[in-house]
């Protein structure tokens, strides 16, 4: 009898209830908005997928609703019948500047943010005819790459196969090798990402060692249910260099590449997909390169489960290719030390082959009270064969697991953002040995938002270990205390305050650290004569960086960009730089023999060493944007850095070192870098430059310019250095057409003076070249 009753009871609502089914996308793009919030009567009845779809049920129309998400301008529509049109937010971010991630692991507009970043576009890195990661980051204001190592801001110097300052992340997910510690920049698939973050200054409460230098983040693009399909080609030639003796060959190097992109959302599947080509005859003698990779990702999202999806992303590239690592001279700068023939015991080449393969696995929820949990996982392989000296051959293996927490309240005015961090690296090597480590992490970061004001504030806390050996993760209360903790912990803190709507101040302090890798502490071996000693008793790096800057917003027509002026400090306590010494071990005698000077020589070389306590400080002006002023899109990237990097090791041993020993000014460093990228295009016409500056990098190893016992080690490098003192100025242009938005051809001069330059002793970069490109958009 009383379920009789109960169901007489219930019987009208279940007839007058109504299912509300609708979506929520964005007004500018079309595309989803996930995670909007609806209210009813002030409590939350929904809230969209990762389709931007929701559905709720009322009892009555009509009904007022609210509708809110992170970055988007709220809206309130009236409910009338179970049948609504798509719901279309303004996206904040829109009004001036773009959205980021990297910064604190969520959507934000880039001038709310408390540090400095900057942001690489796909449509300049296809407007350049880029090739790698690291030429795109060589385009951002106060960066600068050397032969594989990324520097921001002065962080960093040269040291050729060591680790890496700068943490590279792809997809929130750090990407740097498990025996090196460096990113292989040619293997990170540029033509699938949505958009390259560059932020400057230590970053390593979120994402760990690494970090101490800034950080560069990769996002891949999303699938939208409209298909996307980009192809491109390319293909180009070196011209002869200005010196004649630099030109070795008979017919000019040649280089091409090709890729193809593909991305669709099918239901609840959605699938990205990329391919890419490239082969170069190399401006170098020996320097050719190979290399092909497939990556992409499948994402699914069940019926059954609302706000779940799970994602499988990979990424494999097979490349081969000669390592050209000393001039035979300066006046055969384009010709290795020994020659080309690797069969000759005296040639500095190599060649290469390169595997690498990274497999991603992720899953993404937004629980019933709006609770953000997301588990991803990768594996990173790496096998380099060194055909030429096998016993310089490695494998490695990265295991990396992350668990995110993230939770707003108030419409995001609080958030929190915690996790738990676990790497464990497998390195197997003739030339380091066997190797394991592990490092685990816990983090947290609140973050506090009014109109006017935000702050952030983290801490993470860091173990590490290495071959079972603790004791890099120590953390001591006190400079000569004993008592420590076996977990170092990391603070970062912020403020964005803006007094007018587009003006921006900041201010932020964070700390960093980097583990030495397994390169560092363990190679011995010989490069092009050099000899490299081990050092396991090599101690983690930390720093500290803290930034003062003012963001104001421009709008010129429909054009809008950023004026963006910043002065910095950074600073480092044992610095790891490879230092040339006397390193015999205590365990053999040694007396002199002026008859066998040989014997002395054979422990003369470069270790790793904690060599360096230093602070740079700078100041920074960028401006950057893009949009229409009349008739003409206009996009801009420029930026000049002033930078003041001291050293502050007064030891006389160590500054003997220095080419220059009555400068204090750090190793492969400058005092000005400047960049500037303008295209302007109209009804399909488009022109474009960019420009490179650095001034003089006056203080390097001295033993490249002196030589060592008579020999020299890179043949005429101090002339050359003499001669070349006002550092280097370089210019490309561009100039393209583009069909219905769809087909477009394009004429690429990079180097278009001819100009002769270095980024490091003994790397004449390369001459002028000419590139057509040709690509197709749906």
């Amino acid at each position: 009898m009383k379920q009789v009753l109960l169901l007489l009871f219930l019987l009208p609502f279940s007839l007058f209830s109504q299912e509300i089914i609708g979506t929520v996308t964005d007004k500018e793009t079309k595309e989803p908005v996930p995670f909007a919030r609806l209210q009813l009567a002030g409590k939350v009845a929904a809230t969209t997928n990762e389709s931007g779809e929701f559905t709720f049920t009322i009892t009555s129309f009509p009904v007022t609703c609210i509708i809110t998400a992170t970055d988007y301008y709220p809206d309130t529509i009236t409910i009338t019948s179970n049948r609504i049109e798509a719901i279309r937010l303004k996206p904040i971010a829109q009004d001036i500047g773009p959205v980021v991630v990297a910064a604190s692991r969520r959507r934000q507009s880039v001038e709310e943010l408390t540090i400095s970043l900057d942001i690489i576009k796909p449509e300049l890195i296809a407007n350049k005819g880029i090739t790698d990661l690291e030429q795109a980051v060589d385009q951002v204001p106060g960066a600068y790459t050397m032969d594989g190592q990324v520097s921001i801001r002065g962080g960093s110097g040269f040291t050729y196969g060591a680790g890496s300052r700068v943490l590279v992340l792809w997809n929130e997910i750090p990407l740097l090798s498990a025996d090196v510690g460096d990113a292989k920049w040619n293997s990170i698939p540029i033509e699938n990402a949505q958009q390259i973050e560059v932020i400057k200054g230590a970053s390593s409460v979120l994402y760990g060692s690494g970090a101490l230098n800034g950080m560069i983040s990769l996002i891949e693009r999303e699938p939208t249910e409209k298909a996307s399909l980009n192809v491109q080609v390319q293909g180009g030639v070196y011209d002869d260099p200005k010196r004649k003796s630099l030109k070795w060959w008979t017919k000019n190097p040649q280089f091409y590449q090709g890729d193809v992109t593909f991305s669709k959302q099918f239901g609840r599947f959605g699938l990205t997909l990329g391919a890419y080509g490239f082969t170069n005859d190399g401006y170098r003698q020996g320097e050719t390169e190979d290399r092909g990779r497939f990556n992409g990702t499948i994402s699914f999202r069940p019926k059954k489960i609302k706000n779940f999806k799970a994602s499988l992303g990979w990424n494999a590239q097979l490349q081969k290719a000669g390592n050209f690592i000393i001039w035979e001279s300066d006046s055969l700068g384009y010709q290795p030390l020994g020659g080309a023939d690797t069969s000759v015991a005296g040639s500095s080449l190599t060649y290469n082959r390169g595997v690498r393969v990274s497999v991603d696995p992720s899953v993404k929820y937004v629980d019933k009270f709006g609770n953000k949990h997301q588990l991803r996982g990768r594996l990173y392989f790496i096998d380099n064969k060194n055909y030429t000296n096998l016993s310089q051959s490695s494998k490695s293996e990265v295991w990396y697991g992350d668990y995110q927490f993230q939770r707003g309240w108030n419409n995001n005015s609080w958030v929190l953002t915690t996790g738990v961090t676990a790497i464990a690296n497998n390195v197997t090597s003739y030339l380091f040995g066997d190797h394991k480590s592990l490092n685990g992490a816990l983090y947290l970061q609140g973050e506090k938002n009014w109109k006017k004001v935000n702050i952030v504030a983290g801490i993470r806390g860091e173990y590490f270990e290495q071959d079972g050996r603790q004791g890099d993760s120590y953390y001591y209360f006190g400079k000569d205390s004993t008592t420590k903790l076996p977990i170092r912990p990391i603070l970062r803190a912020g403020i964005h305050y803006a007094p007018l709507k587009h003006t921006h101040l900041r201010a932020s302090f964070g700390q960093g650290v980097r583990y030495p890798s397994v390169a560092e502490r363990y190679t011995t071996t010989s490069v092009g004569g050099l000899l490299i000693f081990a050092n396991p008793q090599l101690k983690p790096e930390t720093g500290w960086a803290a930034e003062f800057g003012v963001k104001q917003g421009v709008k010129i027509g429909k054009w809008r960009g950023f004026v963006d002026v910043a002065a910095f400090i950074n600073h480092y306590d044992n610095m790891m730089e490879f230092t040339f010494g006397f390193y015999k071990p205590d365990s053999i005698p040694i007396s002199f023999n002026p008859n066998n000077p040989g014997f002395y020589k054979n422990w003369f070389g470069f270790q790793a060493q904690n060599a360096e306590s230093a602070d740079i400080a700078g100041a920074e002006i960028s401006i950057s944007g893009e949009g229409t002023i009349g008739p003409i899109r206009v996009l801009a990237l420029l930026g000049y850095t002033y930078m003041d990097p001291v050293s502050k090791n007064r030891d006389s041993a160590y500054r003997a070192s220095f080419s220059d020993s009555a400068s204090n000014m750090l190793k492969y460093r400058f005092n000005h870098l400047a960049k500037a990228d303008l295209q302007l295009e109209w009804k399909g016409i488009s022109i474009g430059g960019s420009m490179r500056f650095n001034s003089y990098m006056k203080n390097i190893d001295a033993i490249f310019e002196d030589g060592f016992l008579g020999q020299e080690i890179l043949p005429g490098l101090k002339g050359y250095r003499e001669e070349n003192n006002t550092g280097s100025l370089v210019f490309d242009a561009r100039i393209g057409y583009c069909y219905k938005e769809k087909y477009k051809v394009a004429f690429i001069i990079n180097n278009i003076a001819n100009t002769e330059y270095m980024t490091r002793p003994g790397d004449i970069q390369a001459p002028r070249s000419f590139m057509l490109q040709l690509s197709y958009k749906l």
